[in-house]
């Protein structure tokens, strides 16, 4: 009796055995030059290029378990793979390289008055837990930006990218294993069941840092159960406004970007506000627009009646992060009625105003909460990549320690090196 309630107290649990494995690398991560960790970043590069063909045949495991439980088109375009996806991965990964390593900058440097020299450095965190859904290329993002900034990382994709990012370890595993940082260092939850999630949540001392990224309920459960510290990815309830003074060319075509190019991403718009002057004028063929790009549109009463073909939007829509071919129409009478919807229901991402008005620009850029904040351009640029920072880890919408697209300075923590020589304090 007493052997089998010994051998039962040594079981450790996936998420544990792993947390533990990338805690006791990261001491030796943290130490490498910035030439040996693009060395690496660079073996991986090629080892998911030279592997494109095993890594869409495991994601075709995915997309064929998508399809039988009757997953919706957005998503499977979320979670599908093929050659041009990978190599844009890849190229995360180079971009990567390029960027300078923050590891070791010196923030702050000062002499105090007692002779104490003080300098305020940039630190890796340590390992970073990261909880996501449907992405596979999360998966290389998160690898390559924790790895350069010299962090582990435990990555617990969603059950529908099972088979894609077990592929994906593996290869950056290989590839790791012919250089100089720890294959320990990055680690992949494989365990499906809601449980590794929650155990996650409470694993303070192997874990120093969480970051969710994906839909609303996801990060809500995060943010409202961990015990480790969270960094808060929000999802995206992103508004266009075109005001009475924009150019039809160019709202037409910004709004259509932000709603068609890539719908099931978090910094697609989901609601279209159009002042009233310019919808007399211009929604009769905006909505025609979107309706011959399989658009569903919803809008308010005076939408409808300029455009029949809109249906009724309800209140709950405001509020809904669709990410799929749906779109929310309201028209307003003005800017400030425009920038009244925002702060109800904007997630604080990304939101943008179409205008020639130089004062109503100005005033939206400052009035408007969100981590990015647009004037003539389409919200889809709300990206690590697009912003210069390579691959990114996720956009965070929280006021605390990052906001907006995270790259590689976001991954850092600081330390105070303090020399002396032999002051006391009285």
């Amino acid at each position: 009796m007493e052997s089998s309630q010994t051998q039962s107290k040594t079981v450790v649990s996936e998420v544990v055995q792993k947390s533990t494995l990338a805690k006791l690398a990261a001491p030796r991560l943290s130490l490498l030059s910035t030439d040996q960790k693009n060395k690496a970043l660079l073996l991986m590069a090629d080892a998911l290029v030279a592997e494109t063909s095993s890594i869409i045949e495991a994601n075709a495991k995915d997309l064929q378990r998508g399809k039988e439980i009757g997953t919706s088109q957005s998503l499977l375009d979320r979670l599908a793979l093929n050659e041009d996806r990978i190599e844009a991965m890849a190229e995360g990964l180079r971009q990567v390289v390029e960027l300078p390593d923050p590891i070791g900058d010196i923030l702050e440097e000062v002499t105090r008055p007692n002779g104490l020299h003080i300098r305020k450095l940039r630190v890796p965190i340590g390992v970073i837990g990261i909880i996501y859904e449907a992405r596979p290329n999360v998966t290389v993002d998160a690898a390559g930006l924790c790895l350069k900034t010299g962090n582990a990382v435990v990555l617990r994709g969603g059950s529908s990218a099972l088979s894609s990012n077990q592929r994906v370890i593996e290869v950056l595993h290989e590839a790791l294993s012919r250089s100089d940082v720890p294959t320990d260092a990055i680690q992949i939850i494989l365990d499906p069941n809601r449980s590794s999630v929650d155990e996650m949540l409470k694993l303070n001392g192997l874990l120093d840092v969480l970051i969710p990224r994906g839909g609303h309920a996801l990060i809500q459960n995060v943010v409202k159960n961990a015990t480790v510290p969270v960094i808060e990815t929000g999802a995206g309830i992103c508004h266009t406004y075109l005001d009475a003074s924009a150019n039809y060319e160019m709202a037409l075509n910004i709004a259509i970007n932000a709603k068609v190019q890539r719908p099931s991403v978090c910094n697609s718009m989901e609601t279209l506000l159009i002042h009233q002057s310019f919808a007399a004028e211009h929604l009769a063929s905006i909505a025609d627009q979107f309706t011959s790009l399989n658009v569903e549109l919803r809008g308010c009463a005076a939408a409808r009646e300029l455009a029949p073909v809109i249906k009724k939007v309800t209140d709950e829509d405001w509020d809904t992060e669709y990410n799929d071919y749906i779109l929310n129409i309201r028209i307003v009478s003005e800017l400030d009625e425009a920038l009244e919807h925002i702060r109800l229901h904007s997630t604080m991402h990304s939101e943008c105003i179409i205008t020639e008005s130089a004062e109503h620009a100005e005033r939206f850029l400052q009035e408007v909460d969100a981590a990015a904040v647009y004037h003539n351009a389409s919200t889809r640029f709300t990206d690590g990549f697009e912003f210069g920072f390579g691959a990114e880890i996720g956009i965070s919408t929280q006021k605390l320690h990052a906001r907006g697209p995270m790259g590689l300075p976001a991954l850092t923590s600081t330390k105070y090196i303090i020399k002396g020589s032999g002051q006391i304090r009285g």
